[in-house]
């Protein structure tokens, strides 16, 4: 199996001085997703929590409630052309009597951090999909000096971030600031995908009175993925778009943007951070 970081040659240069020595970087590899045996979706990934990341896609899409709906994830052997397993096609076999999506080519996509639907329907899709519907009256209050140190801890616990420099990462936390879960990974998307996936798992849907807190941006995508797992307030350490604040709104959820140190912007949800 890929390892979560490679080494590679360098020329570094610092104040002037030239030398030559190895650098730790982050690995990256494609991960097709299989849903009964059938090609779903190829995602750009760092290797490791590929069940998780693979059954929380899965929940984003509306397609997994609980862990019961799955009957086995394997990886596909003779994935390449001599036979041998590359560990990068992970097969989801669903449980007996739930239903299968209609896989068309539209679905069959190569996704990325920025993918995702726009405008009205996309809003519609997600109410229609959720299978968790009730962020709006998760009664979950967190005090705004708790919310303001989250960002410390997700970095404090970023451990191969510190051997890279190149990851994102998503942390779940409860409402004392206590964390959860963590994991990293090229793609923020797939960062939240592996802790819902691991909750999913777990027995653990809906995450209510939970926090997810992402390391970049808040995307329309990554608003849906914490809609679609019943997880009630999102936070992010940069900006939100437009179209996640309206989802936001939309289903009930806390969205808040540019989380540092004490400042924040509160977007959606504002009664659910106490001052």
């Amino acid at each position: 199996m890929g390892r979560v970081t490679e080494r590679r040659r360098v020329v570094r240069i610092r104040k002037g001085v030239e030398g030559v020595r190895p650098d730790t970087l982050v690995a990256e590899e494609p991960l097709e997703i299989r849903l009964n045996g059938k090609p779903l979706a190829i995602t750009m990934r760092t290797p490791g929590d590929d069940f998780a990341l693979a059954a929380g896609f899965l929940v984003s899409e509306g397609v997994l409630g609980s862990a019961a709906d799955v009957q086995a994830v394997t990886y596909c052997e003779g994935a390449t052309e001599d036979g041998s397993n590359s560990y990068n096609v992970v097969n989801v076999q669903l449980a007996a009597g739930v239903p299968v999506p209609d896989i068309t080519l539209e679905r069959n996509v190569y996704t990325t951090s920025s993918c995702g639907l726009c405008g009205k329907a996309s809003l519609d899709a997600v109410r229609t999909a959720s299978r968790f519907p009730g962020i709006a009256g998760d009664p979950v209050r967190i005090p705004a000096d708790v919310l303001s140190g989250l960002p410390d801890r997700l970095r404090a616990s970023q451990k191969v971030f510190d051997r890279t420099g190149g990851l994102h990462a998503a942390g779940l936390f409860t409402a004392q600031g206590e964390l959860l879960d963590l994991r990293e990974d090229v793609g923020r998307h797939n960062a939240v995908d592996k802790i819902i996936g691991r909750a999913l798992q777990s027995g653990l849907l809906p995450l209510t009175g939970a926090v997810l807190l992402v390391s970049g941006r808040a995307s329309f995508e990554l608003a849906q993925k914490a809609v679609m797992a019943g997880i009630p307030v999102l936070a992010a350490v940069s900006a939100p778009s437009s179209l996640a604040v309206d989802l936001a709104l939309e289903s009930g959820m806390t969205l808040v943007g540019f989380l540092r140190g004490p400042d924040m912007n509160i977007y959606a949800g504002e009664e659910r951070i106490t001052r």
